[in-house]
């Protein structure tokens, strides 16, 4: 393969080889579903949507795993605070996610495990590590259980530290711990917290640290070794730390690759719900097109910080609607031919994943397409748009894909020939009067168009209209 991928854990973009020939696998966080997702948390999913489209191109088959956190400390707070089960607001929240995931175009995984459905094998990963030496029982009668971070020399490498210079963990009470930075695997039920958040164990009843959780699927599902492992940059440590820690300490391979894309900021600072500068993407996408945001998600390259603004958004429609008003007529001199890619895309891909460089091919086509337009050149005009449409497939923006056609966009789409339809009633009537000379009265039905906020241009292919 061509595609060359940064590598987190080796700090250098580096050749990608698949375990498997003409196979990935990849295992990417998803979301702790304890409240409504914003535009930072669905900018991973973007990404990671992104890469399995250039990879599914390229002719490989892609198992795309991506967890769902649905019990934590802050599900079960939020839920006690609202008076609601916590196994139920995790459920509303989960369907929020996937209503966001939907929004912004991307691919259902391959598969989405749920943490609560994976007890036994969080179980079983916990006494390899017990019989390793490599995890202990809290002397306190707690019912917690630690990894020692002291039993593992490479503790610290992926996010290269020393771990006399990390901070202590602070998911639990540090008084059953033998170091302070040893990591919880397992939590034992503490009073007045719901007994349906705990499951019965050897060491009695509790629940899974967070950390424990992923390394249990990834495992379940793609084995000892797999491609690719992705999420956030700030996940990065603690999370992805322990989560290499305690399953290779476990005899296990785990990732290949480690990926990690950059925040989306607000004002300088990563968007998160505890500052309270999120920018709910249920909201968003009503304020902007759905498209356009994901354009805005996905042009940057994944390595870079994403400063959320409406002037960006707006950019990002604006640039959109210019790509569709080339597709848009082309397609109504060629037809719809098959997709392809242009070498320097596919260049800019295979680059560690280079958005804007290949964004920046995207535009190019266009630009030569609307020439070809002008000078009636449906040649050059076919190829042009069958490269827009190869590339717009593998940024998952093209807007005919089945994935953007949801009950909402289909009202749109209806309501969309319903106007297209009248526009081309008084359309017919200003071409009828300019045939007659009745210049007047084809003057008059075009300032009424354009009262409405519609452009007429008119064209060697008879007039178009547009909105603005």
């Amino acid at each position: 393969m061509s595609l060359r991928l940064y590598d987190t854990a080796t700090r250098e973009v580096r050749d990608f080889e698949p375990l498997v020939p003409g196979e990935v696998s990849i295992y990417h966080c998803g979301l702790t579903v304890q409240s409504a997702p914003h535009v930072g948390h669905i900018r991973a999913e973007v990404v990671y949507d992104v890469l399995r489209r250039w990879l599914t191109w390229q002719g490989l088959k892609v198992t795309s795993i991506v967890n769902v956190t649905d019990i934590d400390d802050k599900i079960l707070l939020k839920s006690a605070q609202l008076g609601v089960p916590w196994w139920a607001h995790a459920y509303h929240f989960e369907r929020e996610l996937h209503r966001a995931y939907a929004a912004v175009g991307c691919l259902p995984p391959t598969y989405e495990p749920r943490a609560t459905g994976h007890i036994p094998e969080m179980l079983e990963l916990i006494e390899v590590l017990l019989e390793r030496g490599h995890a202990y029982v809290a002397e306190d009668g707690s019912g917690d259980i630690y990894f020692d971070v002291r039993s593992w020399p490479a503790y610290g490498s992926l996010s290269r530290q020393k771990v006399e210079d990390m901070e202590p963990a602070a998911d639990a009470d540090p008084r059953g711990k033998r170091d302070p930075r040893d990591f919880a695997l397992w939590k034992g039920h503490k009073e007045g917290e719901p007994r349906t958040a705990s499951w019965p164990t050897p060491w009695g009843r509790g629940r899974p640290g967070w950390h424990l959780e992923c390394s249990a699927m990834a495992w379940k599902y793609l084995g000892d070794e797999f491609d690719i492992h992705g999420g956030g940059l700030d996940l990065r440590f603690p999370h992805h730390e322990n989560e290499l820690a305690q399953s290779t300490a476990a005899g296990q391979r785990f990732a290949r690759y480690w990926m990690h894309n950059a925040w989306v900021t607000a004002a300088g600072e990563k968007m998160s719900k505890s500052l309270g500068n999120g920018a709910l993407v249920s909201e968003v996408v009503q304020r902007y097109p759905a498209r356009a945001v994901r354009f805005y998600l996905a042009q940057p390259h994944y390595r870079s910080a994403v400063e959320f603004s409406d002037t960006s958004l707006d950019e990002a429609t604006a640039a959109l609607a210019r790509i569709d008003s080339f597709v848009d007529r082309a397609v109504e001199l060629v037809g719809r031919p098959d997709g392809v890619i242009p070498e320097a895309f596919a260049a800019a891909m295979d680059d560690d994943l280079g958005t804007p460089g290949a964004v920046a091919v995207l535009y190019q086509a266009v630009r030569e397409g609307n020439t070809a337009l002008a000078a009636e050149d449906s040649g050059v005009v076919e190829a042009r748009l069958a490269e827009v449409l190869g590339m717009l497939g593998v940024l998952g923006l093209d807007a005919a894909d089945p994935i953007w056609l949801s009950a909402d966009a289909a009202d749109e789409k209806q309501l969309t020939a319903v106007v297209d339809g009248l526009v081309g009633a008084l359309l017919e009537q200003r071409a009828a009067a300019r045939a007659r000379k009745d210049f007047a009265a084809a003057d008059a039905l075009r300032d009424s168009l354009t009262s409405l906020g519609i452009t007429v241009t008119d064209t060697p292919a008879g007039p178009r209209w547009s909105l603005g």
